[in-house]
């Protein structure tokens, strides 16, 4: 199959071959033809699957056809992201995708100034692009209208969900037709979701793309670290790779991120901070360095595990483990793009054993260990499992005789009676000896 299959505007297509663009991925194959009759969705798929492409072009189709009076601040188009910088990069997937159509598009995120993006929405628009918390600011000082809406895309939904947006998601939709298409793109699923689709979504249809929690083509690696100390030497070893072109560091915290990138700076690397405490316009400088080069180490916290596409990068290093497995997977994804291989090293500190075995059971697959000659460790990793724990035992109606933990199992609770040494028996009045012998 080719995206000559799909019903879609000369105009598009010409735009996507000049993307380099040829044959659809499994997501795009399955998905792009229910949108574009119209059907609500549920896309289970990861990232790096090709979602984006799966929403913008029938998106853009619309506006292939359209024959209406111009709407001022009035989109036709509404798009959600949990973070700044996956509004960024649909941003421009959409300017790549519908560079020959006539359209207007802007994007709402916060940490930018408001001014522009009020000038932005006092002229026509077709399709915004969000942030929840920024649009839902600008919905009740009465700057935006989503009256019009007609197609409404959640796009990583399960991380607007555990960013706590889900009440944001659920206003924005309130102010939408209800007629609307709503289409759901998710890297995971769970009940929260579920419910969350079954008020927004109408019949929707599901489409899941079989998982595959790691890329074949990105090799991964453990490294057991006996303390901080340990992770630093570690870490200095593989920075002197030559192999090592661009890296993203993962830190957990947004002080150890900065801590981190200041002393690889002050041992001389070309390193920076990413977090979501740093105004956009920062992140958007670091980006922009790291893209063209002037950057070999970014130091991140988890807020560029989705959405920063940066085909450059040989490794990613996650100098802690992640909190969420899910969270692995994403950040591992951030090499080897675009079909290049890729190296995804992890340290782990002897304690951190819980978090691994999370790790390998969601993905399938065991981290093979390794050891540096002259900084091998000296713990090993623990490993175990926790142990299940026993049922709590009925230590209220300890008496003589035993422990009573009610009537046996087939036996009516309402005619059994328990032994006279149970507490209720050998109480004298009150509502307890009342209720047994009732």
């Amino acid at each position: 199959m080719s995206f000559e299959n799909f019903d879609l505007h000369p105009t598009i297509l010409k735009a996507v071959r000049q993307c380099g663009y040829t044959t659809p991925t499994p997501i795009q194959s399955e998905g792009i033809p229910k949108v574009l009759e119209g059907s609500d969705i549920i896309a289970s798929a990861n990232t790096g699957t090709g979602k984006t492409a799966t929403f913008v072009l029938p998106a853009l189709q619309r506006f292939t056809k359209r024959r209406f009076k111009k709407l001022y601040g009035k989109p036709s188009v509404l798009i959600l992201t949990p973070t700044r910088e996956l509004a960024t990069q649909v941003s421009q997937a959409i300017r790549n995708y519908g560079k020959n159509l006539r359209f207007s598009s802007v994007i709402l995120v916060g940490g930018m100034p408001y001014e522009p993006q009020l000038r932005s929405l006092s002229r026509q628009i077709d399709i915004v692009v969000a942030t929840p918390g920024r649009l839902l600011d600008l919905i009740t000082r009465r700057n935006v209208d989503l009256s019009h809406v007609n197609m409404l895309v959640l796009d990583e939904a399960d991380r607007m969900l555990d960013m706590g947006f889900v009440d944001e998601v659920n206003k924005i939709a309130n102010f939408t037709p209800n007629d609307r298409q709503t289409l759901l793109f998710t890297a995971t699923w769970d009940e929260n979701l579920a419910r969350l689709a079954h008020r927004l979504l109408n019949e929707p249809e599901r489409i899941k793309i079989e998982t595959q929690y790691t890329q074949k083509n990105i090799e991964q690696r453990l490294h057991v670290a006996d303390n901080f100390e340990h992770k630093n030497r570690l870490l200095q070893h593989l920075l002197d790779d030559d192999e090592l072109t661009q890296a993203i560091i993962f830190s957990a915290t947004k002080i150890g991120a900065d801590t981190l990138a200041q002393d690889l700076k002050s041992q001389g690397y070309a390193a920076a901070a990413l977090h979501g405490d740093m105004k956009q316009g920062a992140r958007n400088r670091t980006l922009t360095n790291m893209r063209r080069g002037k950057l070999r180490l970014l130091v991140a916290t988890d807020v560029a595990a989705r959405g920063i596409d940066l085909t450059s990068v040989s490794h990613v290093i996650n100098f802690d483990l992640p909190r969420f497995a899910e969270d692995y997977v994403h950040r591992i994804g951030r090499t080897g793009r675009a079909g290049a291989n890729g190296t995804a090293i992890s340290f782990a500190l002897p304690d951190d054993g819980l978090h691994l075995d999370r790790i390998e059971r969601f993905t399938k697959q065991q981290i093979p260990q390794y050891e540096i000659e002259g900084l091998e460790p000296t713990r090993t990793l623990r490993r175990n499992r926790p142990k299940k724990r026993k049922p709590r035992e009925n230590f209220s109606a300890k008496r003589k005789g035993g422990y009573y933990n009610g009537p046996p199992k087939g036996k009516n609770r309402s005619q059994h009676q328990p032994p006279p040494h149970h507490r209720f028996q050998r109480r004298q009045g009150g509502s307890a000896a009342k209720k047994v012998g009732a």
